[in-house]
């Protein structure tokens, strides 16, 4: 099977337009129109075998997180999106593992609505690179430099640092039952996307950003864009009752450093508290309210209490992480 042969069978659907889509994958560009008034958001995030995904991923899931992720940076704008391209380097072109990759990545895509519309593949170690495009209303895409001293800080799901302790179990630091491994496994492999949610926060949210790295390092990238600093209340964050069940240290790191969580941390004033709630229930996503921005720089922790606690976490970074 040649590359091109390869590009038909498993990732051309038709003509490829759609709305906002006017030319789609079998010219050298894709050509897109957005809506009147509206802005083009774009993100691009790439996985590298061994460094974001273990082999032993299946491949339907690997192509719902490879979309996911990138889905999440347009979440965090606020924006719809559109269309995407994809980048895939393969070892060799094996047909049941291209089958599921395409199946999990356009299961997601038809989710959101978003369309492929191009890209390239060649053979080399496995490697994958999506970039999103979507759209906002212009002027409404949320920013991280919009935070402001006083503002709520947010973050939205139910199981913030389930990813990591999937992740830790892989590693053989920590070990779980079955079906624990299992729930925790999946966090870490089908990430959702909080697209809806993220739309329903524009106009409402001063700032937002998503959790990949850790919500530490997320969160200080909103500090540092926006001059201030925060106090992260670190019992409210929401657990899941595998994490809850683990020593505090650990429920800590995975929680605050884990990583792969893809949730929203965001920012609001006290006097869109309801507006919040009501962006929670439209978009049926739960949200926690987790802390405060703060006019003084820098990144403090404190208990159910109040009393601060002197923790020392760093999230992933690809050049600091051994």
């Amino acid at each position: 099977m040649g590359e091109f042969d390869l590009i038909r069978r498993f990732f051309q659907r038709g003509d490829g337009t759609q709305a906002g889509v006017d030319v789609g994958i079998g010219d050298d560009c894709a050509v897109l129109t957005p809506g009147p008034g509206a802005q083009l958001c774009i993100s691009s995030d790439m996985l590298v075998e061994g460094r974001h995904f273990l082999s032993t991923v299946e491949p339907a899931r690997l192509g719902h997180k490879a979309l996911a992720v990138n889905l999440s940076d347009l979440a965090a704008c606020g924006a719809t999106p559109r269309a995407f391209t994809l980048a895939l380097a393969l070892p060799r072109a094996d047909e049941r593992w291209l089958a599921g990759f395409a199946e999990g990545l356009f299961a997601l895509a038809d989710a959101h609505g978003i369309a492929l519309v191009g890209g390239d593949t060649t053979q080399g170690p496995l490697n994958l690179c999506i970039t999103v495009f979507g759209e906002v209303p212009r002027g409404t895409a949320l920013l991280r430099s919009g935070a402001r001293a006083g503002d709520d800080i947010y973050v939205s799901g139910r199981t913030l640092g389930d990813a990591r302790l999937a992740l830790e179990v892989f590693r053989g630091t920590l070990g779980l039952p079955g079906e624990q491994f299992e729930a925790v496994r999946r966090a870490m492999e089908l990430p959702q996307p909080r697209v809806a949610l993220g739309q329903a926060l524009r106009g409402v949210a001063t700032s937002a950003v998503d959790v990949s790295d850790g919500l530490c390092g997320d969160l200080g990238h909103i500090l540092a864009r926006s001059g201030v600093g925060a106090v992260l209340e670190v019992d409210a964050l929401p657990r899941s009752a595998i994490l809850e069940a683990q020593p505090p240290a650990v429920r800590r790191e995975m929680g605050l450093a884990g990583g792969d969580d893809y949730e929203l941390v965001f920012t609001a004033p006290p006097s869109s508290r309801e507006a919040v709630q009501q962006a929670a229930g439209q978009s049926a996503t739960p949200v926690s309210r987790i802390g405060r921005i703060e006019a003084a720089a820098g990144l403090r922790f404190v208990d159910a209490q109040g009393q601060v606690l002197p923790l020392q976490l760093q999230s992933f970074d690809h050049f600091k992480t051994a």
